[in-house]
This record gives structure tokens, C-alpha cells and sequence, in this order.
């Protein structure tokens, strides 16, 4: 005979709407409190009328209100979503990052090879690791989104209203955030700016490749050569007024200086000569995010120091430099 205990049967829920969470769309609300759950069920429960709003039904791209009531039907939510648990050295490793915390907002130097987030193959992110580091937090989403390969600062709200203010704040090109990072030779002038749109492509791997494209999205990104290593790389500082996917990498190479380390838009030789240099990774880092609060309020600025691996390329040319 079967003892085992049968796990309790999920209830109905009805959830108050408080005022850091007005403003967001019931599908994303939904996401977050049905985490475990496939999207594709709670769309379902929606087009059903199974979730409802005040009693009633509601499409899925109802912006919730102060004050609303929200039925949650009884969905058995996963408790164990990720494939494997993240390791200890590495949630040591992210809770050591810590650069900048007040009570709305937190700053992080991710390091690089992370992703910001699960998904596509990949368990766990940054932001599942913060939420396990910080099981009392109500409220932890991402400000904007580092690729992979990149570290460097990161922002990550802890309540909604600075949540929805930083993003209209990007939006605005009220956030200034520099780049670093080493490309292929010589740049050949000394400050540019780069109006290219970029188009992103899926391919049957399902790997995202952009590329430069009259059909794509505006990007516009402004380069400065920092150091000249001779005529084969320069530390540049990139800003951006756009915040395309791969654009500081795809700006690079499109004119004829790829980024170090770059597997995907890069170029072998290259890359090959800074891996005896001991890089292996992507040499593109946030250095510096800076931006005022609306009002004048506070003026908050984060800098995060470049990785050894990095630093030690740089030091490697300087030396090479110096023995000439």
C-alpha cells in the first residue's frame, strides 16, 4: 500500500493590487506569482476567464490598478524550477559583487559567462541566484539586460515604482552608462559615432546573429580610443544611445575592428593571439553607470573595476610596448 503523502492541493487565490504593483500587465504579474508554471497554461487560464479581474474576465493585456481584485486559479506552481541548483561559489561570488544597494535599487559588477537570467538552455541567471540570496525580498527584476559574455555594472529594482522610473529613465537616454573595450587594431579617427540599424536574426540553432540592415532598428553608439597598443589593438570607451542586442560588438566589427575574444562576430587570428595572452573571454566590460533620481533628487554612480583577465591583456601589450 502506497503511505506517501500526496502533496496539498493548490487553492484559488484573490490578490489585492498594491500601488508598487499597479501599472504592470496581469500576463507578467502572473508570470511572477505562477513561477514554475509554462506561460502557455497561464495564457490558456486567461483566454478561459479561469483568472479574473474584479470578477471579471480580462484580456491579457490588462494593466492592473490600486485597489483590483485578481483571482488566481489553483495552479500546482513547481517549487523546484531550476534543473540543477546553483552552485554555493556562486552565489558567493554574486553576493560579493555587490557595488551599490539603497532601499529601491541594487548595483552588481556581474562577472562575466553568467547570464542576467534562465532561459534558452540555461537553468539559472543572475536574477534566480539575488532571489536566493535574498529569500525576504518581495520585489527583484532587472533594470536592463548585460550579454552573457559581458560583465560589468548591472541594475536590478527592488520595487516596482523604480522599477517602471530607471526603464522610462533608458528610455530617455537619462542612464549613461560606459563601455570598455579592446578591438582589433588601430582605430582610425579619434571620436565617432556609428548610426547603423541592426537587425536581428534567429537562426535553426535558434543562436541570435545581428547584423547591420537598412530593415533593422536604429543604433546609434559612440566610440573614443582610450590607449593605442601599436597597430594591433586599442582600449576603447564606448557610449550608447540605443541599447540594441550585440551592438557595441556588431558596430565594432561592421567597421573592420571586432572586439577581442569575440567568437561570434569577432575575428581567429585575433582572438587566437589574445588567448596565448590568456584571454578567454569576451574583452567588453560596463565600467560606469551614472544617472540623477527625477527631481534632482540624488545623483547615484557606480564603477566597477576591470576583471584581472582584463586588466592582465592590457598589461601584456603594455609590456610588449615597452620591450620595442
Amino acid at each position: 500500500m502506497n503511505t506517501a503523502k500526496k502533496p496539498p492541493a493548490a487553492q484559488v487565490r484573490i490578490l489585492k493590487i498594491h500601488l508598487e504593483q499597479a501599472g504592470q500587465r496581469i500576463d507578467n504579474f502572473l508570470f511572477s506569482q505562477l513561477k514554475g508554471v509554462p506561460k502557455s497554461r497561464i495564457y490558456r487560464c486567461l483566454r478561459k476567464g479561469e483568472v479574473r479581474v474584479n470578477k471579471s474576465r480580462i484580456a491579457s493585456s490588462y494593466r492592473l490598478q490600486q485597489g483590483d481584485q485578481v483571482r488566481v486559479p489553483p495552479l500546482r506552481v513547481s517549487h523546484s524550477p531550476l534543473k540543477r541548483p546553483i552552485a554555493h561559489s556562486l552565489l558567493l561570488l554574486i553576493k560579493n559583487s555587490l557595488l551599490y544597494e539603497d532601499k529601491e535599487l541594487l548595483m552588481l559588477n556581474k562577472p562575466a559567462r553568467i547570464p542576467v537570467h534562465g532561459g534558452s538552455g540555461v537553468s539559472y541567471g543572475i536574477i534566480e541566484a539575488l532571489r536566493i540570496l535574498r529569500p525576504e525580498a518581495a520585489f527583484l527584476e532587472l533594470v536592463h539586460r548585460l550579454d552573457r559574455e559581458t560583465s560589468g555594472c548591472l541594475m536590478v529594482a527592488k520595487t516596482r515604482s523604480a522599477l517602471l522610473t530607471l526603464q522610462a529613465m533608458q528610455q530617455k537616454q537619462l542612464i549613461h552608462k560606459r563601455y570598455l573595450a579592446l578591438v582589433k587594431g588601430r582605430w582610425r579617427k579619434n571620436v565617432q559615432r556609428v548610426d547603423l540599424p541592426l537587425l536581428k536574426n534567429i537562426l535553426r540553432s535558434e543562436e541570435r546573429i545581428v547584423k547591420v540592415n537598412s530593415a533593422g532598428k536604429p543604433a546609434i553608439s559612440h566610440f573614443y580610443p582610450k590607449l593605442f597598443y601599436g597597430g594591433e589593438a586599442t582600449l576603447m570607451e564606448v557610449t550608447l544611445e540605443t541599447g540594441r542586442t550585440h551592438q557595441i560588438r556588431v558596430h565594432a566589427a561592421h567597421l573592420g575592428h571586432p572586439l577581442g575574444g569575440d567568437e561570434k562576430y569577432g575575428d581567429s587570428s585575433f582572438n587566437k593571439q589574445l588567448r596565448c595572452m590568456g584571454l578567454h573571454r569576451l574583452f567588453l566590460h560596463a565600467s560606469q553607470l551614472t544617472f540623477t533620481l527625477p527631481e534632482g533628487k540624488k545623483t547615484i554612480k557606480a564603477a566597477a573595476p576591470l576583471p584581472k583577465e582584463l586588466n592582465a591583456v592590457l598589461q601584456t601589450y603594455a609590456a610588449k610596448l615597452r620591450a620595442k
